[in-house]
């Protein structure tokens, strides 16, 4: 369902895949997901590692949801309120480590941004998933 490689003439990417093409004739796209818990209460205000394991939690039930499993996902933006490097690399070292890590390994965009929507949330994750037939 999902075609993943890297083309000559780019360098190798650290775990994800420069192009990622779908053959599935659906697409589920999901909204950008936060660090809330079911009472729409921002998780960790200042803790990266407890804001991610929230959005990967979150990820994880929306995923099912539409139907669809880590491994399904196309395509992914995962947004950090940081511009330090290390922050951003600390976050994607969580994220690989999770049972979300298929979803990163096909077109992936890691961004340092100034700010997201809820105050003191300091990640966020966009995936697009092609659902199974």
């Amino acid at each position: 369902m999902l075609e993943k490689f890297n083309p000559a003439g780019v360098h190798e990417p650290p775990g994800y895949s420069h192009v990622t093409i779908t053959s599935a004739g659906r697409l589920a796209h999901l909204a950008g997901q936060c660090p809330l818990d079911v009472t729409g209460k921002v998780v960790g205000p200042g803790d990266y590692a407890a804001q991610t394991d929230q959005v990967i939690a979150n990820c994880l039930a929306v995923l099912a949801a539409a139907g669809a499993k880590p491994s399904d996902v196309a395509r992914s933006v995962i947004y950090v309120v940081s511009t330090e490097s290390a922050v951003l690399a600390g976050v994607w070292d969580r994220l690989m480590a999770s049972e979300l890590a298929p979803a990163f390994t096909t077109a992936s965009t890691l961004l340092g941004v100034a700010a997201l929507g809820f105050g003191g949330q300091l990640v966020e994750i966009d995936l697009t998933a092609a659902l199974p037939d």
